[in-house]
């Protein structure tokens, strides 16, 4: 019987690059985007705003990431909401992968 469905390991999804930041577009509508991001150690991306509310879990490794000017650092397993227009940025620590899902209002 096959599965009317497809069972993705995220980790697996998206590979790293040297010096780089990497991303893949799993899911685009409308109404929002679920991408998957590699970053390379000290990569990152750089302040900015969105429009809409982001939902930031780390699938592996750590990354700083920079909210209203606060800075934490998020491991494995651990996620932060980036509230729509608020400066944020993001910064791997070492290696690291994100799940980022964009909900537009």
């Amino acid at each position: 019987m096959n599965q009317p469905f497809d069972i993705v390991n995220l980790a697996e999804t998206i590979a790293y690059q040297d010096n780089a930041v990497v991303s893949q577009t799993l899911i685009k509508k409308e109404k929002g985007t679920v991408t998957i991001f590699a970053f390379d150690q000290d990569q990152g991306l750089s302040e900015h705003t969105a429009p809409f509310d982001a939902m930031l879990n780390v699938i592996e490794g750590k990354a700083e990431v920079t909210i209203a000017s606060t800075t934490q650092t998020l491991k494995k397993g651990e996620m932060v909401i980036m509230p729509a227009d608020i400066p944020h940025a993001v910064k791997a620590v070492e290696r690291f992968k994100m799940m980022l899902i964009m909900i537009k209002s």
